[in-house]
């Protein structure tokens, strides 16, 4: 938390506000104030035009500045710790905050509300006021290490107060920096108005000119020509054509004042009746009006329902249009990881406007629902995104994850990086596994190689009992060995040399055979000479010392 040098409700401290994120605009933000709409700090903020406060108001607000000091310093005695006023920034600079107190340590923050009697009765059963609960979110966001706020409400004598922990409220904290983004997208792209809207309210037409009929055994006198005609002009006059909330509140207001004009033309048709004279021009202009009053009337009654519904549903699939298009774009960032838009979301959008009479109503009720669905869908591409970040961390090993597309969009990213470590984990056991089983059935089948190759040794040296087959074959002189039969007698021998002539390219020395266990049997010379009869026996030894050495590479690599 940065604390800055500013003194509330100096002009320094307003200018501040006009250009941070306030924490007291949070509820009106995330359409939660009951106070202030979101689409009228939407158009604050983005035309610098700020709403006029009345003396009421004002009253209020001042209120509250008397009422401040005297809760915080209930607070203080009960915590034993002295507040201080504080406004503040988080350490990024985006959230602000005008702490009503912040202990030395910047442990406990501190907010007052003066006496309201449904603000205390919801303290007192132990939840957060709605219309202050993102206030207090971002007083936790901008004040990182506070790990507690006392929130008390009342006239400084008596105070209802609770204890708000940061982990009651930790978690919303994305939710609400999520808000401000959406937020601030709104305010750049906002379009004034036409024209400012004003109050709706219905205006009928101007009253008919008044029908005099006098009667005395016949008409001695009637305005019916000027009356039918006016009459007529009013009514024709009607708007059907009805597009704004001015045109409906205006329409049903007419709507009721032809039922009175029918009542009254039927009252004077009565009159003249009473009278006992044939008026029959006057029964027929009265009869006429009527009926042209009730058919419009009628009319309008039907356009107000049918009007109403249509652009209920214009509203409606406007605001899902906007939500698709936010998706799109989200989506078109992700790949393979695009976001599937929610069956729900027409109901949803449409669930929004339940109970609202009026155009502008439904539309801030819709523009509130079409941001916080604007806001989930970005949370859920930034999750995914941090998701897919996990997964990167672990591309030596792509194939594990054929089911990254459903993870990404499914687990939150520390549970993702647990999930992949284990099966990592799992997959190199596996592994390991399977290259100890391999290592070990290398090593039967050089042991069980060897042992043929002895075997077939053995049975060389034996004349009276030939190796036979497969035998024969394995214990077989190499091609290359070349000697004089007179050698191959019992007790021929052969020079260290022509056996190094024979194992070409390869050579050994008289050290290398006296490790194989093959010691001269006499010499020439210089030359050592070995027996004719060992030789199988030799190139079994030296064939099974390299065989060893390429088997152990092959476990070790």
């Amino acid at each position: 938390m940065k604390v800055l040098s500013l003194v509330q409700g100096t002009p320094e401290w307003l200018a501040h506000r006009r250009a941070t994120h306030n924490a007291s605009d949070a509820p009106a933000m995330m359409g939660a104030s009951p106070y202030v709409k979101r689409a009228d700090l939407v158009r604050q903020r983005a035309t610098g035009i700020e709403r006029e406060i009345d003396a009421t108001t004002q009253a209020i607000f001042d209120r509250g500045h008397e009422v401040e000091p005297k809760l915080r310093a209930l607070t203080e005695s009960i915590i034993g710790e002295e507040l201080y006023p504080v406004t503040a920034v988080s350490d990024d600079g985006y959230l602000g905050a005008s702490f009503d107190g912040v202990n030395i340590s910047e442990t406990i923050i501190f907010e007052a509300k003066q006496s309201n009697a449904a603000k205390e009765a919801t303290v007192m059963g132990g939840s957060i006021p709605v219309a202050d609960y993102w206030q207090i979110v971002q007083q936790f966001a901008v004040c990182e290490t506070a790990e507690r706020c006392y929130y008390s409400v009342g006239d400084g004598e008596t105070v209802a107060d609770m204890l708000i922990r940061r982990v009651d409220v930790d978690h919303d904290i994305p939710n609400l920096r999520a808000g401000w983004k959406q937020f601030d997208a709104d305010v750049a792209a906002y379009i004034p108005a036409e024209k400012p809207e004003a109050p709706i309210t219905g205006r009928a037409p101007e009253t008919l000119p008044v029908l005099r009929v006098e009667a005395q055994g016949m008409v001695t006198f009637s305005n019916l020509a000027e009356f039918r005609s006016n009459a007529m002009a009013v009514l024709g006059a009607i708007n059907r054509d009805l597009q704004t909330d001015e045109d409906f509140a205006d329409a049903e207001t007419t709507v009721k004042w032809c039922k009175g004009v029918e009542d009254r033309l039927e009252a004077a048709k009565s009159n003249v009746l009473a009278q006992m004279q044939s008026v029959d021009e006057v029964c027929r202009t009265i009869d006429t009006v009527n009926a042209e009053t009730r058919k419009v009337r009628l009319e309008l009654d039907r356009l107000v329902k049918t009007e109403k519904e249509h652009r209920r549903a214009e509203l409606v699939a406007n605001g899902v249009a906007a939500v698709r298009a936010h998706y799109d774009s989200v989506s078109a960032t992700l790949g393979e990881h695009g976001l599937g838009i929610p069956a729900t979301l027409t109901s949803d959008i449409g669930s929004a406007i339940k109970g609202k009479k009026s155009l502008t109503s439904m539309r801030d009720a819709i523009d509130t629902a079409v941001a916080a669905a604007k806001i989930d869908a970005s949370q859920r591409a930034d999750r995914i995104r941090a998701n897919i970040a996990v997964l990167g961390g672990f591309k030596d090993h792509a194939h594990l994850f054929a089911d990254r597309v459903q993870l990404c969009a499914t687990k939150a990213p520390e549970d993702l990086r647990n999930l992949a470590t284990a099966r990592v984990a799992e997959h190199k056991q596996r592994e390991a596994e399977r290259l100890e089983a391999e290592r070990a059935r290398i090593r039967q089948e050089e042991a069980a190689r060897i042992d043929r190759e002895q075997q077939a040794a053995q049975a060389a040296q034996q004349p009276n009992n030939p190796p036979k087959g497969n035998e024969a074959r394995a214990a077989a002189e190499p091609p290359s060995l070349k000697v004089d039969a007179a050698r191959k007698s019992t007790g021929a021998t052969i020079k260290l040399g022509d056996i190094n002539a024979c194992i070409a390219p390869l050579s050994i020395t008289a050290a290398g055979l006296a490790t194989l266990g093959f010691t001269p049997v006499g010499s020439s010379g210089a030359a050592k000479l070995y027996a004719e009869s060992d030789l199988p026996a030799i190139y079994s030894a030296m064939s099974a010392a390299i065989n060893r050495v390429a088997r152990d590479y092959r476990m070790a690599s």
